[in-house]
């Protein structure tokens, strides 16, 4: 592979870009490494297909630059294989060929090359080429990360950082579904801090944003299992799904995160029920049907179980067991 020698240019870049050659002539790989090495990238050359797979994984690269005809596994097939690993697939694929025929040209993108170029390479056309996909490579990072951060924000409470009460729902609707196939309990808890606007009209908004931060990490902490889900609901009003736990086992549940917020022991002086600040709980559990969408009346079960519990003096669990 012959080359004019470029004028060093280094890429404006957050992070040094990082390009995997796959190559099986050692004197192409040198030389086209020794190129891209002045052009600001950092390069990491591979001799044949497992190898290129291997350094993929290893180093996530954000240019793979692929030679067509490599012994035992081809361009073509190093290609295929390598878009089916995870998080490859943004990674741009360039791939480099003597040949330009149709035939060619058709197999190397039904492999799923971004871009291709062929022999005898004119290094001002391949660095403008490399040049664009990075860009391009950079850019579907970024509105990745972006909608993640969107996502984010659709889908977790801003102060506690549980849960919000959509996903609450969504769960819910999903885990109901699960829970009939699986014929198992499905199980909800609702609570709610007691005299709370109280606390607010005490200590200031301030003060109780980190109420509301602190028995939020009481209900996250509180549940233990990776399929449990705990949510601001509303206010300061919180809730956690349970599936496949049973009323007694909820019950449990409820009263560790009732211990755990009184043990906070947060000053309340002008509680109703406490000088400190306390938590009041509604349980309901069943085992969904698939033939009756009952979320909103399993909550409803729950928001009852609720109020009788602030009804009878705060600072308690209880239970409705009309769902059953």
């Amino acid at each position: 592979m012959a080359y004019n020698p470029p004028v060093a240019h280094n890429i404006p870049s957050k992070a040094q870009p990082i390009i995997l050659i796959a190559d099986d002539d050692q004197t192409s790989r040198d030389d086209l490494a020794v190129l891209l090495k002045n052009e600001g990238y950092r390069i990491v050359t591979v001799s044949d297909g497992e190898s290129c797979l291997a350094a993929y994984q290893r180093e996530s690269p954000q240019l793979v630059i692929l030679d067509a005809m490599m012994p035992q596994m081809n361009g073509f097939e190093c290609c295929k294989r390598l878009l089916a690993l995870p998080g490859s697939a943004y990674t741009p694929i360039l791939m480099i060929t003597g040949l330009e025929d149709e035939t060619t040209i058709n197999k190397a993108f039904d492999c799923g090359v971004t871009d291709f170029i062929t022999k005898p390479i004119r290094w001002p056309v391949l660095r403008q080429r490399i040049h664009l996909l990075i860009q391009k490579h950079q850019l579907y990072k970024e509105v990745e990360e972006a909608n993640q951060k969107l996502s984010q924000l659709a889908s977790v409470d801003d102060l506690t950082q549980l849960a919000n009460r959509r996903v609450f729902s969504e769960r819910l609707q999903q885990e109901w579904r699960r829970m009939a196939r699986e014929k198992s309990n499905l199980s909800v808890i609702l609570g709610d801090i007691d005299t709370f606007k109280a606390y607010n009209d005490t200590y200031g908004h301030l003060q109780g944003d980190q109420c509301l931060v602190k028995v939020a990490r009481g209900f996250q902490q509180c549940l233990k299992r990776p399929a449990d889900l705990a949510a601001r609901y509303g206010g300061e009003e919180f809730a956690a799904l349970l599936p496949n736990t049973s009323l007694a086992g909820a019950v449990h549940v409820a009263e560790v995160i009732r211990h755990f917020v009184k043990a906070l022991a947060l000053p309340h002086p002008h509680s109703a029920n406490c000088d400190h600040v306390t938590i009041s709980l509604g349980v309901a559990s069943v085992i969904p049907s698939p033939h009756l969408i009952g979320t909103e009346l399993l909550l409803q079960a729950a928001d009852q179980a609720l109020y009788k519990a602030k009804a009878e003096g705060r600072d308690r669990v209880v239970v409705d067991a009309s769902m059953k």
